[in-house]
């Protein structure tokens, strides 16, 4: 950013107006940031306690877009003019505050990249996971040993049995859902 300050000392940021503690991003560099850095294409994201959840089919979206400009508040935040008129979306990776946005852009960016073809070593397991489809967690996953300290693999897992295979697992998924996150259950299926 501080290739982007007008001041001589290359600052980027300032004490809030009205007072209080911590400093505040400054608009000027921010905006001749984006201005250098913005096509047609572009969507420009905040990060910032107070955006909306990001969710798995926001990384879907957002991993289909041509263009990211990812803005990253530090301490205070940044001036709101920014937000006003610079950002489409403000995002959120959850109900606490960071020292600034670059975790959560990191966050974000992870989530989409891997939703790319030939990003993961094979496409089918974007398609197959946690959150790939509403309402659903991925069944447990196992691997060698069959035993392990006295903890057998499922014996279906074994039998070659490919309809009972997948009915067990789809019934482990409904199992760790309710167990785990009841609050991703849809209110009619309850």
């Amino acid at each position: 950013m501080r290739d982007f300050s007008q001041d001589k000392h290359r600052r980027v940021d300032d004490s809030p107006y009205g007072g209080g503690p911590g400093q505040v991003m400054l608009c000027e560099p921010l905006f001749a940031a984006v201005e250098a850095l913005r096509t047609p294409a572009t969507k420009v994201l905040l990060m910032g306690p107070a955006g909306e959840q990001f969710r798995q089919a926001d990384a879907r979206a957002l991993s289909r877009e041509e263009h990211l400009i990812f803005i990253c508040g530090h301490y205070e935040g940044i001036d709101a003019r920014v937000r006003q008129a610079l950002v489409d979306r403000e995002l959120s990776i959850g109900d606490y505050v960071l020292t600034s946005g670059n975790l959560a852009a990191m966050v974000i960016t992870d989530a989409c990249v891997r939703l790319l073809p030939g990003a993961l070593g094979c496409d089918q397991s974007a398609v197959s996971e946690s959150f790939s489809h509403e309402d659903y967690l991925e069944h447990p996953q196992y691997t060698r040993p069959e035993n392990f300290r006295g903890m057998p693999v499922p014996e279906v897992l074994l039998s070659g049995n490919h309809r009972e295979i997948e009915k067990w697992r789809k019934e482990q998924s409904h199992q760790r859902l309710r167990e785990t996150r009841p609050d991703l259950i849809k209110k009619e299926s309850k």
